[in-house]
C-alpha cells in the first residue's frame, strides 16, 4: 500500500479562508468563564466569584437561556422584580443579584446599563443589630485560641468584616504605628482602622509561625496571606496550583461552638463581633463620626443604628419608674 504523502503548509491557498485567517477560529472562552476570568482579574473574593456566577445563570435560565447580549434593562427588571414577587428574597439578596448582573454588563459585555426602571423592590426589615455585652464577649474568646482567636480579636478590636480578616495580607498591618488597611473593602473602598495593642505580639507569634511552616511565602512576604489555607487549589482556568485564605466556615464554627459553650443566649456570630466593636465605642464616648470611618460606613444613618442598642436603657433615657 503506498504511504501517505505529507505536504508543507502553504498558507496562501488558504488565503480569504475565514475559517482559517479569522480570529473566530480561536473561541472566546464561555460567557461564565470569562465573567469568572473578569473578577479574579479585579482580585474579588472566591466567595464573591461564585455569588456573582450563580446570579448570572439564574439572570440567564430565567430568560429561557437568551444571551445577554441580547437583554438590557426590561429584562433585568422583570427578573429583579421576580426575586421579590415570585421567590421573595430580602432586600440585600436582590441588590446582590443586580450587582452580578451588573458587573456582567458593565465588565464583561461592555454594554452601558443605565437605570433599572420599574422594579418592585424587596421589603427591607428594621432588625437591631445582635450586641454583646463586654463580658460574654470575654466568655467567648476564652473558648477560643490560635489563629480563630486572632482571628476574633480582628473583628471585635478593629471592627472588621469577616470576609475584610480573611483576606488580609501581611503588607496591610502596620505594627509601628498600630494600623491596619482594609483594602476594597464593602463598596470597593480602602480604609485605615486600629491594630489592637493586645493583638500585636500574638499576631507576630502567628506570623513567625506561618513562615515556618510555609518557607516559599518568603519569596513575596508582603503579599502572603495573614490566615493562609492548609491546602492549595487549582485555578480552573489557568491551572495554576494557588494557596489561598482559610475559608470562612473555619471561624464561624469556631465561634458557634465558643458560644454554645459560653452558655450565651443570643444569636451570636462571627459579624456580632462587629456590631459590638461599634456599640462599645460609642458607649466609651466616641464621636459617631469617628466610628463611621472605623467602620467604613458610607452614610452616618447606618451607624445610627448603634445608638439605639446601647446598654441604657431604651433610647437612652431614663424611665420615670426608676424616679419614683
Amino acid at each position: 500500500m503506498e504511504s501517505a504523502k505529507i505536504y508543507p503548509l502553504n498558507r496562501n491557498q488558504f488565503a480569504g479562508n475565514p475559517a482559517v485567517d479569522s480570529p473566530a477560529t480561536f473561541p472566546k472562552p464561555k460567557l461564565l468563564d470569562q465573567v469568572r476570568q473578569a473578577i479574579r482579574m479585579r482580585h474579588y473574593s472566591p466567595r464573591t466569584e461564585e455569588t456573582y456566577v450563580h446570579w448570572i445563570k439564574r439572570f440567564i435560565f430565567f430568560h429561557n437561556k437568551r444571551h445577554p447580549a441580547e437583554m438590557a434593562e426590561p429584562e433585568i427588571a422583570r427578573f429583579l422584580s421576580n426575586l421579590a414577587t415570585d421567590s421573595h428574597v430580602s432586600a440585600s439578596t436582590q441588590n446582590q443579584a443586580l450587582n452580578a448582573v451588573l458587573f456582567l454588563y458593565r465588565q464583561v459585555l461592555r454594554k452601558d446599563i443605565g437605570y433599572v426602571d420599574g422594579v418592585v423592590r424587596a421589603s427591607r426589615p428594621k432588625r437591631l443589630p445582635t450586641v454583646l455585652t463586654r463580658q460574654e464577649v470575654r466568655s467567648i474568646f476564652e473558648s477560643l485560641a490560635g489563629s480563630e482567636w486572632i482571628m476574633a480579636m480582628l473583628l471585635y478590636g478593629a471592627g472588621l468584616r469577616l470576609m475584610e480578616c480573611l483576606q488580609l495580607r501581611v503588607k496591610d498591618i502596620d505594627f509601628s504605628s498600630n494600623e491596619i488597611r482594609i483594602r476594597s473593602g464593602k463598596g470597593d473602598k480602602d480604609r485605615v482602622t486600629m491594630l489592637p495593642g493586645a493583638i500585636k505580639e500574638p499576631l507576630l507569634a502567628h506570623l513567625q509561625g506561618v513562615k515556618r511552616k510555609y518557607p516559599n511565602a518568603g519569596k513575596e512576604w508582603s503579599w502572603q496571606w495573614l490566615f493562609p489555607a492548609s491546602s492549595h487549589y487549582t485555578d480552573r482556568i489557568t491551572g495554576e496550583r494557588r494557596r489561598h485564605h482559610v475559608h470562612e466556615t473555619v471561624l464561624q464554627k469556631a465561634v458557634k461552638k465558643a458560644v454554645r459553650k459560653a452558655g450565651i443566649a443570643k444569636p451570636a456570630h462571627p459579624h456580632t463581633f462587629r456590631h459590638s466593636f461599634a456599640t462599645h465605642l460609642l458607649e466609651d464616648g466616641y464621636d459617631i463620626r469617628t466610628v463611621q470611618e472605623l467602620l467604613g460606613h458610607t452614610d452616618v444613618t447606618t451607624t445610627m443604628v448603634y445608638t439605639h442598642v446601647l446598654n441604657r436603657g431604651g433610647r437612652g433615657v431614663n424611665s420615670p419608674a426608676d424616679r419614683l
